[in-house]
């Protein structure tokens, strides 16, 4: 917890104000889903075969991991989020009440970044930006700690790899 309360004081000071503007932008982007869903949208609109393939398998895995994260792990945990006095701006007063680990957000940005790479990895790379943004951004923000990062970031790679290798065994059992 020491580490914990460390890296997240230091990452809530002393990211710049206009960086953390741009941090805020992209999570209220990723909020509910809707950056990967609109990623998933335009690789499926303008990726041909492979753009298809790759957003299903995105949105899939993004669907894995938020259910393991939001619907069984915040259940089980319920951690509080950092104390408000940790953080040194008005972020903190935006947060959500439910518990703090894991990361949801993480866990859905992993998810499809980890899922879409193998698939297409120029779009894979291209979703690796905002998912980096939306991990620093919730420690920034006060929402969570860096614990709480690291186990969403981990079930968004379990995600990615179930729903991978889900798909592999399905269709090699294929009539």
């Amino acid at each position: 917890m020491t580490v914990d309360r460390a890296l997240t004081q230091r990452a809530a000071g002393r990211i710049p104000p206009g960086v953390a503007k741009v941090l805020s932008a992209v999570e209220e982007s990723a909020e509910s889903s809707k950056l990967w869903c609109g990623a998933a949208a335009a690789m499926a609109w303008r990726g041909g075969w492979r753009g298809r393939r790759a957003a299903a398998a995105g949105v899939v895995a993004m669907v894995v991991a938020q259910l393991a994260s939001n619907g069984l792990c915040k259940q089980l945990a319920e951690r509080p989020r950092p104390p408000a006095e940790w953080i040194p701006h008005d972020e903190v007063a935006d947060r959500p009440d439910s518990s703090s680990f894991p990361s949801g957000h993480t866990a859905a940005a992993v998810a499809f970044t980890a899922a879409v790479a193998p698939t297409w990895p120029a779009a894979g790379a291209l979703c690796a930006v905002p998912t980096a943004l939306v991990a620093v951004e919730r420690v920034q923000s006060g929402a969570h700690y860096p614990s709480d990062v690291a186990a969403g970031a981990a079930l968004g790679l379990a995600g990615a790899w179930l729903t991978r290798h889900a798909v592999a065994l399905f269709l090699r059992h294929w009539p």
